[in-house]
């Protein structure tokens, strides 16, 4: 993978920071999809801090590999996600895993941006990955630093630090490594992809999806 200058100019903002060219990686490589993966592989420590919510003391983990720009991704976001918050994390059923798997460049910029917002409250984080997948359509286009802008502002950015996060080779890096290892220990090929104790379910589940596959570890 090469390394090359992500650049977009507006009227008021010049936004260039180095950036993994996402945008033309090379095709995945000819594997067969993992079924399963152990779970102590599947929780080992990446470069950036795990991205979780619910009980540490669930029966049920259920990691979720994401992109940014993935229609599919957002429209499990808006779809199934709150019911699954609702009956299964917020029951202390399922510990929920995020992680980062960006498809291309303006994916794992909206990714920094929600690092950044979360690097003292993990909410803030979860809040505006929420936000940028509610709002997809509006920034996921051909001129997308301005609406990106406009939502990073709501959530406190200033440009200043805007350009900043934007700016931060370490965290794009700890993002790269988190997708490298899904690609290349996990065998992920697609987002969204879960691993529900350890067993994957590629595509967007639905709710019924989720609880066809998560109640049998609830049972006794």
């Amino acid at each position: 993978m090469t390394r090359r200058k992500f650049c977009q100019t507006t009227a008021t903002l010049v936004l260039a920071t180095s950036v993994l060219g996402f945008s033309s990686l090379s095709p995945f490589p000819d594997m067969a999809f993992a079924e399963t993966v152990p779970t102590d592989e599947l929780m080992k420590a990446d470069a950036l801090p795990e991205m979780a919510m619910g009980s540490d003391k669930a029966p049920v983990t259920v990691i979720e590999y994401a992109s940014m720009t993935c229609p599919h991704c957002a429209h499990f976001q808006e779809t199934t996600f709150p019911e699954l918050k609702k009956r299964y994390i917020d029951t202390g059923k399922v510990r929920y895993i995020f992680r980062e798997f960006p498809l291309d460049s303006l994916a794992a910029a909206a990714f920094m941006l929600a690092r950044c917002a979360g690097k003292d409250d993990k909410d803030k984080y979860f809040a505006l990955i929420d936000t940028l997948f509610r709002q997809q359509r509006q920034w996921a286009v051909e001129k997308p630093i301005p609406p990106l802008l406009a939502i990073a502002k709501q959530a406190g950015f200033t440009e200043q630090t805007f350009n900043a996060c934007l700016a931060n080779q370490q965290t794009l890096d700890g993002i790269e490594s988190i997708r490298q290892r899904a690609i290349k220990q996990f065998k992920v090929q697609s987002t969204p992809t879960f691993f529900i104790n350890g067993t994957a379910h590629p595509g967007a589940l639905s709710i019924d999806d989720m609880a066809k596959a998560i109640d049998p570890y609830l049972k006794g």
